[in-house]
């Protein structure tokens, strides 16, 4: 699968994902927060860039720590953006790895659990170039530790991928310093939420249109009997709470 027919499938979850993305997006609203919180600029923002804005939680909060800010926000996804619009916001449809915007055109960068979906030398590079000096990014994205229980308990069931691959920290931080970024900061924390069985929890995924996951995927159902030695591979996983769903996120920190 080439990058541009990749890009189309990503695309198109989100799109089908835009009317169940805010009751599913548990995780993306406290990883979000968690984001914010850790989000220390040298000056008040004046000129916000929120890249993959999603149905819009992160310009809420944006808006409400920095009311006299002007965000735009941009998005691949037009389905997401609909929802987005109800926010204080300008809304774009946009690519992040190939913005519609003059160099040097914003104070500060945010993006909210969208970078693991690109090529980040692109998106970081776009980055770099809309910011002014001395302008500052914040990011969260995945580790690889995210979703280790559903790769266990698909292993050895076929050849096929069953999750996304996630990038080390440190691949992270070396892009954001290729992309000519200083004062770098990492910090990563892991998130549970748990389920009462493994359909709940893939539904939920689905549901905030992050299933795709790139090449090797599976066509097709898995049989019934793969099914169910999936289910009883995961259900060594419980917890008195539920299945867990594991999240290692990273959030980011730079300067121009």
């Amino acid at each position: 699968m080439n990058a541009d027919s990749a890009k189309q499938r990503v695309r198109e979850s989100f799109e089908r994902a835009a009317v169940s993305y805010d009751q599913a997006a548990v995780v993306q609203r406290q990883v979000c927060e968690r984001l914010l919180a850790g989000f220390t600029p040298p000056a008040p923002p004046t000129e916000i860039l929120d890249a993959g804005c999603g149905t819009g939680h992160g310009i809420r909060l944006l808006s409400e720590r920095w009311p006299a800010a002007r965000i735009t926000a941009v998005d691949f996804a037009p389905a997401m953006l609909a929802f987005a619009r109800r926010e204080p916001a300008s809304c774009v449809a946009a690519d992040i790895e190939a913005l519609p915007f003059a160099q040097a055109s914003f104070t500060t960068w945010w993006s909210n659990l969208t970078v693991q979906w690109c090529s980040a030398p692109h998106a970081f590079g776009e980055a770099r170039r809309v910011l002014r000096a001395g302008g500052s990014l914040a990011l969260s994205t995945l580790g690889p530790e995210t979703f280790a229980e559903l790769r266990e308990a698909f292993s050895g069931i076929d050849r096929h991928r069953h999750t996304l691959s996630f990038s080390e920290p440190e691949v992270i931080a070396t892009a954001l310093g290729n992309a000519g970024f200083s004062t770098i900061r990492l910090h990563r924390q892991t998130i549970r939420l748990h389920y009462p069985d493994l359909k709940a929890l893939l539904r939920a995924v689905k549901d905030i249109g992050a299933h795709t996951v790139g090449d090797d995927a599976r066509v097709g159902l898995l049989g019934r009997s793969a099914w169910q030695r999936v289910q009883v591979a995961y259900e060594r996983h419980r917890t008195p709470e539920g299945l867990p769903a594991r999240y290692d996120v990273i959030l980011a920190y730079a300067r121009t």
